[in-house]
C-alpha cells in the first residue's frame, strides 16, 4: 500500500469515526433540547439549571456502575426518576410559588440560576464523597471501558439513538393520542382556556418539568459512555443546549429535535474536520460553533426553524 492510499484510508476511518461521535453526540442533545424546551413552553422562562439536571445523573450513574456493579444503560431508569424530581422540585418550590406572587421574566430567570449555583454545590459534595470514601476518580472521568459492544461498535452508537428515538416517539404518541397528554398539550398552549374546560392547569405543569428533567436524566446517564466528565460539564453543555432549542424554536416541541440534531453534527464534525485542517488548537473552542449558530438564528429567524414560513421561502428560493 503506497503512503498516499494509506493517508486516504486514515481519512476514511477519521470519517467514520467523527460521523459515529456525531449522531451520539446529537442522540444526547435532542433529548437535552427537548427537556429544555418543553420547560420554557410551561413557564416561558429558559431554565438555566437544565445541564445540571443531566451532571446530576452523571454521577448517580458513576455511583450505581463503580459501588453496585450495575450496567449503566440500566442506570438510566434511576436517572430519569431522579431528573424528573429534580425539575418536579425547581417547579414546585421555586418558580410556582413566585409566579403566584407575581413575578416577572427576569426575576424567574435568575431564580434557575439560583438552582442550578445549589445543585453544582451538591454535585460536588457528592463528588467530594464518592472521591474520598469510596476512592472513585470524580473529575475527568469515563465510563467507556463499561460500555458493551453491538456488531464490533460501541454500544452507546446504537442504544443512543434507539433511545432518543423511543423518548421522542413516546412522548409525541403521549401528547398527542392520550387524554392525559392531550389535556397537558392544551394547558401548556393556552392555559386560561385549558383552566375553563376543567383542566388541573398545576398538574399539566408539574407532569410536563417531571418529563424534561428526565430526559435530561437519561442522557446524563449515558454521557459518561461518551466523553470525558467532570462537576462543570452541565454548566459547559448549556450553551449547545439553549443553542439547539433556539434553532428548532423554543415554542415549539419538535423544532428541538431537528436543532438538537443539528448542532450536535455541527460541533462534533466542525470540530472535528478545523482541527484537520488547521490543527488541535482549535478543539478547546468547540462552543463557538453552538454560539455563532445561536447569534445567526436570533438575527436572521427568531422563532427558529420552527417559526419560518418554509412554503413562501422555497417559492421565493425557487
Amino acid at each position: 500500500m503506497s503512503s498516499l492510499e494509506w493517508l486516504r484510508q486514515q481519512g476514511r476511518q477519521m470519517s467514520l469515526l467523527l460521523v459515529r461521535d456525531a449522531i451520539i453526540f446529537s442522540s444526547l442533545m435532542i433529548m437535552l433540547s427537548a427537556g429544555l424546551t418543553l420547560t420554557y413552553m410551561t413557564t416561558k422562562v429558559p431554565n438555566f439549571a437544565h445541564g445540571e439536571f443531566a451532571t446530576l445523573n452523571i454521577y448517580l450513574n458513576l455511583a450505581l456502575v463503580r459501588l453496585l456493579n450495575i450496567n449503566p444503560y440500566l442506570g438510566t431508569i434511576p436517572a430519569f426518576m431522579l431528573g424528573g424530581a429534580v425539575a418536579l422540585v425547581l417547579y414546585l418550590a421555586v418558580l410556582k410559588p413566585l409566579m403566584n406572587r407575581g413575578a416577572n421574566y427576569v426575576i424567574l430567570m435568575i431564580a434557575t440560576i439560583a438552582y442550578d449555583m445549589i445543585l453544582i454545590s451538591l454535585i460536588n459534595i457528592f463528588a467530594d464523597y464518592l472521591n474520598r470514601i469510596h476512592k472513585l476518580i470524580t473529575r475527568l472521568f469515563q465510563l467507556k471501558g463499561f460500555d458493551i459492544e453491538i456488531f464490533g461498535q460501541p454500544g452507546l452508537f446504537i442504544i443512543a439513538p434507539v433511545l432518543a428515538f423511543i423518548m421522542i416517539t413516546s412522548l409525541y404518541l403521549f401528547l398527542n393520542k392520550t387524554k392525559f397528554g392531550i389535556a397537558m398539550r392544551a394547558a401548556i398552549e393556552n392555559p386560561s382556556l385549558a383552566e375553563v374546560v376543567g383542566i388541573n392547569i398545576n398538574l399539566m405543569y408539574a407532569a410536563s418539568w417531571f418529563i424534561s428533567g428526565g430526559l435530561a436524566g437519561v442522557a446524563g446517564a449515558l454521557m459518561p459512555l461518551y466523553m470525558t466528565c467532570n462537576p462543570d460539564i452541565g454548566i459547559r453543555l448549556l450553551i449547545s443546549i439553549f443553542a439547539a432549542s433556539i434553532l428548532g424554536g423554543l415554542s415549539n416541541m419538535y423544532g428541538a429535535l431537528i436543532g438538537g440534531a443539528i448542532i450536535g453534527f455541527a460541533e462534533v464534525l466542525g470540530t472535528g474536520y478545523l482541527s484537520t485542517a488547521l490543527g488541535p488548537w482549535v478543539v478547546p473552542y468547540r462552543p463557538v460553533i453552538p454560539l455563532i449558530i445561536m447569534m445567526l438564528t436570533l438575527l436572521l429567524a427568531p422563532k427558529g426553524l420552527a417559526g419560518i414560513d418554509w412554503k413562501r421561502f422555497m417559492k421565493k428560493v425557487g
